[in-house]
């Protein structure tokens, strides 16, 4: 059961995962059953101020001493030092980080504070994720960790890592859910106001533009295919458009956009399906007609799989009608 909580936080430690991480833990919400926790706030030396990357600074009452004993240690993001512009984190931050973990303490990273988990070697070998934005920077950095893009959080037993910004709600409570009970979970995200859970992942919040190509030709055709997405689009159809046999056309595509006619295809036709669920209020079976699936059910199996959510509860999140 996690009884103390300890934050690390370096310069340009970015504002709200840190609010997350006060929110859930720093809180006492014991009058709403939540068992109390005992949580610090670290940074390299106590009392030494470490700056906000928005501006401004606060003072952390302990060093890095107050990692030792802790139950959870929670890294929060520092935007200077992760994400698009990795830089070398102190080895005597790592080792304090390195000893907590050997001590038996739950690792919990936030957004791109997984760069700094990855500098520790604590990714080594393990599932785990980040922001979209940041996966592929991670996977290039920590070559040996399984890194997916496609997920809130990875729950790896004493490690942790939440995908971008608020997926550290997401993460935090499902480790309280985890150790202290889903009791308290709820408990927090009601004061919190947010849902104790959300269901899918980080496939509902990255976008999928058409890709640059490299032929105009194939330009041409990509375009044309978007603008007449309602229409059937056999091979042989797309292949006399780019004056190619079809054998010829399959291969060309693949070598230009890295699929296949039909799942790049399905791909967009998807995306187009997101659009209209968005901005409209028509029904599920006409935004698949409008978007070339043959049913309802269709569009909804294709959305599942390739969004990780229904049609239905994608509507819900991110309906502007």
């Amino acid at each position: 059961m996690i009884r103390t909580v300890s934050a690390l936080v370096l310069d340009d430690v970015t504002a709200f995962e840190l609010g997350v991480v006060c929110e859930v833990f720093g809180i006492d919400r014991t009058e709403d059953g939540v068992p109390p926790f005992d949580f610090r706030i670290c940074g390299p030396v106590a009392g030494r101020p470490v700056s906000l990357s928005v501006g401004g600074s606060i003072v952390p009452d302990h060093g890095l001493d107050g990692l030792r004993g802790a139950d959870l240690v929670a890294v929060v993001p520092s935007w200077r030092r992760t994400g698009e512009a990795l830089m070398p984190i102190e080895e005597h931050i790592l080792d304090a980080l390195r000893a907590a973990h050997a001590e038996g303490a739950i690792m919990l990273s936030l957004c791109s504070g997984a760069f700094i988990l990855g500098e520790a070697g604590l990714l080594d070998g393990r599932p785990c994720t980040t922001h979209w934005r940041h996966a592929a920077s991670l996977r290039e950095s920590f070559p040996v960790a399984k890194v997916d893009e496609n997920v809130l959080f990875v729950d790896d037993g004493d490690v942790i890592t939440s995908a971008g910004t608020a997926a550290g709600i997401d993460a935090a409570l499902h480790l309280v859910r985890r150790e202290v009970g889903s009791q308290a979970a709820n408990a927090i995200a009601r004061r919190m106001v947010v849902p104790p859970q959300r269901d899918g992942g980080q496939r509902q919040f990255i976008e999928h533009p058409v890709p640059e190509c490299s032929d105009d030709m194939f330009a041409e055709v990509l375009d044309w295919m978007v603008e007449h997405l309602d229409e059937q689009q056999p091979i042989a159809r797309l292949a006399g458009l780019a004056g190619m046999s079809t054998r010829t056309f399959a291969r060309r595509f693949a070598a230009e956009t890295g699929t296949t006619p039909i799942q790049w295809l399905t791909q967009q036709r998807v995306l187009q399906a997101r659009t209209l669920l968005e901005s409209s209020d028509l029904d599920v079976d006409h935004v698949a007609h409008r978007c070339g699936f043959s049913s309802g059910t269709l569009l909804r199996h294709h959305f599942r799989r390739i969004v990780g959510v229904t049609p239905g509860e994608y509507r819900k999140t991110f309906s502007l009608a």
